[in-house]
């Protein structure tokens, strides 16, 4: 495998994604294949992974996959690259529990037994940075922080204060300071809707590989470590016997791209369509509709009318998620969309549902038999304000229990973004639920 390290910080809004974005764009310019990865559940900063490197960036969740899970997704993501880089997710020991580990970038760390570097906000700081780093490095045994930078520095006098500061911590290398460039800033949470902005932007990847240019890209290669832990070989190639059309396009472009590689690996080639731009449907035997930003693109979402009357009439399996969900619908606000399943959405302005999902169906799916169960994660600012469905869905999180999902012949629509590496059978069950329309 490649070497590997895992950027981290101590809390979010410290640039993590930023800085990750800036270290692999330079990098990268240095004529380096590096391959991103994400901690945790959030499919909205693995977007600018993409756009930064052209590749697809994969999340890594112990909760959501197991270990085994999280070694397979690395193994697929990282073969045959040079160097791989992984973001944490919130601050390094945060998760799913405060009394553990689990969902957190140090468990990634510990299973992966890769070193950790430390993004710290050092406005404002100087020696106390250091006693920062320190406490971050002697907090849980087996968690390997080798190297810091710090970010939103003052001035060249300030890197060079907390330079000196870390002298104190000589276990961890200082990689040097970025000053602050909100021109470069990722915007947070639902701002992700402007990263294929961005893409677009002229010199906006350059600029960043210019900035982390500034750092000590040699030390932070020698900080890097190939994972010790047994990873899977390549899959054997899988023969295509159905093909699935996947929603791809400014307004729907949130996926764990496991479930991409699982899908292809089950037998299902896939092909990628725009429902904005899109007159008519591929030749396909299901839909994949992901999460995304319908809300922003209402108006040319139902301005194509044609492809809203292809997906209300087709036969094949059709499975949405969260933004596709809401796409499926009669109609988002006063908005029509396309009618396939007997609900309406609204915009509620406010953040309705957040955190991880354990699901139990309770009625046969495309995703499998009535009783199968898997994990995913929500995120919405909307919500339902009118199903003529029963759920489909006996949910759990850390709030309590719920229901959702909602299914209708060989459709299904949920809120819930599932990880089909928490059930390996989800993209079986999904493929053969194509193949059977085939046939």
């Amino acid at each position: 495998m490649i070497p590997t390290v895992l950027i981290a910080a101590p809390s979010s809004g410290s640039g993590k994604t930023t800085v990750t974005c800036a270290i692999a764009a330079a990098l990268r310019a240095r004529g380096l294949d590096v391959r991103l990865f994400k901690a945790g559940p959030d499919y909205l900063d693995p977007t600018w992974h993409r756009v930064v490197t052209g590749r697809p960036s994969r999340n890594l969740d112990g909760w959501m996959t197991s270990a085994e899970g999280v070694r397979a997704s690395f193994a697929r993501g990282a073969r045959g690259g040079d160097i791989a880089l992984i973001e944490g997710v919130m601050g390094l020991f945060d998760g799913r529990s405060p009394r553990s580990l689990e969902g957190s970038g140090a468990e990634l760390a510990k299973l992966l037994d890769v070193p950790v570097a430390v993004v710290i906000d050092a406005g404002g700081m100087a020696r106390t940075a250091a006693a920062v780093v320190l406490g971050l490095a002697g907090y849980e045994p087996g968690v390997q922080v080798t190297g810091v930078v710090f970010n939103r520095v003052g001035s060249p006098g300030h890197g060079a204060l907390l330079k000196e500061a870390m002298e104190t911590v000589p276990s961890v290398r200082c990689l040097g300071s970025l000053t602050r460039q909100d021109s470069l800033a990722v915007p947070e949470r639902h701002l992700g809707l402007v990263a294929g902005e961005l893409a677009a932007k002229p010199g906006w990847v350059e600029e960043l590989a210019a900035w982390g240019a500034g750092l000590d890209l040699d030390g932070l290669l020698t900080c890097a470590r190939t994972p010790t832990t047994t990873l899977l070989p390549a899959p054997a190639a899988t023969p295509k016997t159905v093909r699935i059309g996947v929603a791809r396009d400014a307004a729907f472009h949130f996926y764990y791209e496991e479930n991409l590689d699982l899908l292809q690996e089950a037998g299902a080639e896939l092909v990628e369509f725009s429902p904005l731009q899109d007159a008519a449907l591929p030749d396909v035997d299901g839909l994949y509709i992901g999460g995304g930003y319908p809300e922003e693109h209402r108006e040319a979402l139902a301005a194509n009318a044609s492809l809203r009357a292809e997906i209300r009439a087709f036969s094949g399996v059709i499975y949405a998620e969260c933004g596709g969900l809401m796409y499926l619908g009669e109609r988002l606000d006063d908005t029509p969309m396309c009618g396939k399943l007997p609900l309406r959405t609204r915009m509620t302005g406010r953040l309705r549902s957040l955190g991880y999902r354990e699901v139990t169906t309770t009625t046969d799916t495309p995703l499998g038999p009535a009783g199968t169960t898997f994990r995913g994660h929500e995120f919405h600012h909307s919500e339902l304000v009118s199903v003529a469905l029963s759920p489909a869905y006996r949910m759990t999180g850390r709030g309590g229990e719920g229901v959702e999902g909602w299914a209708q012949g060989r459709v299904l629509g949920s809120y819930v973004h599932a990880h089909f590496g928490s059930n390996l059978g989800l993209a079986r069950a999904l493929v053969a639920a194509c193949g059977a329309r085939r046939g």
